[in-house]
């Protein structure tokens, strides 16, 4: 006895493999085409030229003796000068996520009373987080990556 092609249930289970990969190619085509990758760098030999002097502001930093302690809580940083004499007008200080560009911002610390850098901000800094800390006139770096909040002031690992 012989049953048609639609009676049959092995015909959709054949159709349905084939069906089931171009419905996730096309949606992982949409996905790829509507989020870009923020990790990937365009032009790799320029940023790879630019780590020369990005150390360089590094070595800088250390020959000056600049070292901050940290405490970045909820809503609120503050650095403490340790080892330096000099103050600064404004210090930039970066947040840089290691994986989402839209979350990265930017804050300008003032010295309080005290010769401490404080700065209130809204950002969620919940998580492990890339801080760059320079001098308005860009003449040494200092970077670090911590886990976010933390309640307590640390020393201010560098890292190249």
């Amino acid at each position: 006895m012989t049953t048609r092609w639609y009676k049959e249930p092995w015909a959709y289970f054949v159709f349905f493999l084939p069906l089931t990969a171009v419905i996730a190619g096309i949606t992982t085509l949409i996905i790829a085409n509507t989020d870009a990758d923020t990790v990937v760098v365009d032009d790799y030999y320029k940023k790879g030229k630019s780590i020369n002097l990005e150390i360089s502001k590094i070595k800088e930093a250390q020959k000056l003796g600049i070292a901050f302690d940290m405490m970045v809580s909820e809503q609120e940083i503050v650095l403490k000068p340790t080892g330096i004499e000099k103050s600064f007008p404004v210090l930039n200080v970066s947040f840089y996520h290691p994986t989402l560009a839209d979350r990265d911002f930017s804050l300008k610390l003032t010295a309080d009373g005290n010769g401490w850098y404080r700065q209130t901000f809204d950002n969620d800094i919940t998580g492990k987080w890339r801080i760059q800390v320079l001098p308005f006139d860009q003449r040494w770096k200092l970077q670090t990556t911590v886990a976010l909040p933390q309640s307590e002031f640390r020393p201010f690992e560098l890292q190249y």
